[in-house]
């Protein structure tokens, strides 16, 4: 008799660096943890020059083990001397307004980089992130080339897992924007990790910025698993965080979870793995 297939949770969450649009932080230790997901990815992750990450201080804190890969040098700014009960002030994109600058890939304008609100930001870099509860044998990144107007870099993190002594892959992502090249970045991905992964069964999850039928077109071989708009996180409208598999993985349910601090909202699916 065959075993019986084996269910693991995977969940996905873009932290907007811990902060609200205003700059005020949020408990990502806790975010995270509600999830209580096997692997999560996480986007925007922040880590200070002064200390541990995001992703790894919630790793320290739930058991998880963490691979973080930063994306872009940046900075983060404190709460805003004017911030109100809304998660941003809409449709601001002064300088002098921003929570998180991200200032290696391209300049920032000399007017943000003279304003006092920038000066006392707090440096750092700016990526993704996977956590993994599951027992881990082995991680790599995969880089992505530059889109001339995007302000990061791009990439995924893989990891190999097992799950009751069975193999799985598990990707986390940020994909950037359409209007700056993406597919261009989709192809190549797809094709990395086709050569990657192979046959064997694998989780791709992240922060897409993208709907779901052009990231199902995109990344043809991939199942999308969780539907449901997740952002803006106070009045979502749009999906542009997704959890797909590939392979050999069962979905047995998946949902967008509640606002939990950030600008997206967080999604968690279970699967399965077939117990032969």
């Amino acid at each position: 008799m065959a075993p019986d297939p084996v269910s693991f949770t995977v969940a996905s969450f873009n932290l907007h660096s811990g902060i609200d649009g205003w700059g005020r932080p949020f408990d990502t230790v806790a975010a995270l943890g509600d999830l209580d997901a096997d692997v999560i990815a996480v986007q925007e992750d922040w880590i200070p020059d002064d200390g541990p990450g995001l992703a790894a201080t919630a790793g320290a804190a739930l058991g998880y083990a963490v691979f973080e890969h930063p994306l872009a040098h940046g900075r983060v700014a404190g709460p805003h001397p004017r911030a109100d009960h809304r998660w941003m002030r809409p449709l601001d994109w002064r300088g002098s307004s921003h929570a998180i600058y991200l200032d290696d890939h391209r300049p920032l304008s000399s007017r943000t980089k003279q304003s006092t609100r920038f000066a006392a930001a707090r440096p750092g870099r700016w990526g993704i992130a996977v956590l993994s509860r599951l027992p881990v044998t082995g991680n790599r990144v995969i880089e992505l080339d530059p889109l001339p107007r995007d302000r990061s870099g791009r990439g995924a993190v893989v990891v190999d897992v097992t799950v009751d002594g069975r193999p799985a892959v598990m990707v986390g992502t940020h994909m950037s924007h359409l209007t700056y090249g993406s597919p261009r970045h989709y192809r190549a991905l797809g094709q990395q990790l086709g050569e990657a992964i192979g046959g064997a069964p694998a989780v791709l999850a992240g922060d897409m910025n993208l709907w779901g039928p052009p990231v199902g077109m995109l990344f043809g071989d991939w199942r999308r698993v969780v539907k449901g708009p997740t952002w803006p996180a106070w009045r979502p409208h749009s999906q542009v965080d997704h959890i797909l598999v590939r392979g050999p993985v069962r979905v047995l349910d998946g949902e967008v979870r509640p606002m939990a601090g950030s600008d997206h909202r967080p999604i968690r699916a279970r699967l399965a793995l077939p117990g032969d």
